[in-house]
Formats: structure tokens, C-alpha cells, sequence
């Protein structure tokens, strides 16, 4: 019972924290300006011998501390707000709560769940719906298609790095025409004019001027 004790002149006031490693909780007893540890008491089980409530009060506690050697004492320990005792009851209970849970998965099998079969059966198979797929420009099967010229000849576009910086008309097909040799209707296919032509010179006369000049 909390009343039986010296409420009024407590051994020692500080601050309580309570950390953990592993499955383990430590309630520390730590002075409030230093954080110098007064006492320590290690928590394995909760509710438990380490940690029991009075029976006249919910603010205070009986817990077993204990020191480097081994040696065990019970204190009480009781705080001013009500509030604080719930965060106290409340922190201790998750981490067994935690505990419990580890516990728990470590002794779950992983090869005792259902397996999943992704594998094909016999006879079975996929359909894939590629209707919908485009073949991409200038893949093969599917050629670029080019403009074409008169003639239905296919024009090539023109090569760059010209001097006016514009393109120029591609020129019509036709046949090819030898250096000297003279342009004739049959390869023009637009008329010639209609005027007679003039008599030709005599062959004397085209060089009399080079026959006359000395040497």
C-alpha cells in the first residue's frame, strides 16, 4: 500500500526512462539535471515480478532494481501526474506486446504456406492480341514511300549545301547529248520556227580572212 509509505518525504526524486535491448526493458532511475543513473531495473516479463502495482493507488509502483553485481532490491516509485503513470503502464505493455509478435513470426514456418504454381500445364497456351500494334517507319515490310516525278520516275530530294540555300526543280528525263553533237528535232519535242533557213557561205569565203593574214 502506497500510504504506508513516506509520501510526503521521498529518498530521492529524478526522472524515469525506460529503454530496451532486445526482448529486455530497463526502467532507469536517471537524475533529472545530469542524467547520472540512480538505479536500474531490468523488465523480462510484464505484469511481473519486476514491475507490480499497489492496491490503493494507480500512481504508484513496486519495481525490482538491480546492479551490476546482481544484487536486487524493491522500491517504490510513484509519480506526481496521473498521466504519466499511464504512459508508464502503456510503454511497457508495447514493447511485450511487440515481443509477443516476434515471437510469434520466428516460430511460423515459410514452407508450410500455399505455394504458388506460375508454370504451364500441358496443352496449355497464351493468346497475345497484337492488333493493335503499328510498325514503325521504315521497318522492314513497310518501305517509306517517295514522291514521284513525271513519268512516273521516283525523284530524289536535293543534295544539300547549295549556294542560294533553296531547291531546285528536278529537270525532265531525257536522252543523253554528247559534248559538240548538235540539238535536233527528233530529240526536241517542241516545233522549230518556220523561217528558211540562210544559204550557207562558200568554203573559200569562211577563210579568206585567214588566207589573206601573213603566215
Amino acid at each position: 500500500r502506497a500510504a504506508e509509505w513516506q509520501l510526503d518525504q521521498p529518498a530521492w526524486s529524478g526522472r524515469l526512462r525506460i529503454t530496451a535491448r532486445g526482448s529486455t526493458a530497463f526502467i532507469r532511475l536517471e537524475d533529472k539535471t545530469s542524467g547520472e543513473l540512480f538505479a536500474q531495473a531490468p523488465v523480462e516479463q510484464f505484469p511481473g515480478i519486476a514491475v507490480e502495482s499497489v492496491t490503493d493507488s494507480s500512481r504508484y509502483f513496486v519495481i525490482r532494481v538491480e546492479d551490476e553485481n546482481g544484487r536486487r532490491a524493491f522500491i517504490g516509485v510513484g509519480f506526481v501526474d496521473r498521466g504519466d503513470a499511464f504512459d508508464f503502464n502503456v510503454a511497457l505493455q508495447d514493447h511485450f506486446k511487440w515481443v509477443k509478435q516476434q515471437s510469434e513470426l520466428a516460430r511460423q514456418d515459410p514452407d508450410q504456406g500455399p505455394k504458388l504454381d506460375l508454370g504451364f500445364k500441358e496443352g496449355q497456351t497464351i493468346k497475345l492480341n497484337i492488333a493493335n500494334m503499328k510498325k514503325k517507319e521504315g521497318a522492314p515490310g513497310n518501305p517509306r514511300p517517295r514522291p514521284a516525278g513525271p513519268g512516273g520516275l521516283t525523284l530524289l530530294p536535293p543534295p544539300p549545301g547549295g549556294r542560294d540555300g533553296g531547291e531546285r526543280p528536278p529537270c525532265p528525263p531525257g536522252p543523253a547529248r554528247l559534248p559538240g553533237t548538235p540539238i535536233t528535232d527528233s530529240v526536241l519535242s517542241w516545233p522549230q520556227p518556220s523561217a528558211p533557213a540562210a544559204p550557207a557561205a562558200p568554203a573559200a569565203d569562211a577563210w579568206g580572212d585567214f588566207a589573206k593574214a601573213s603566215g
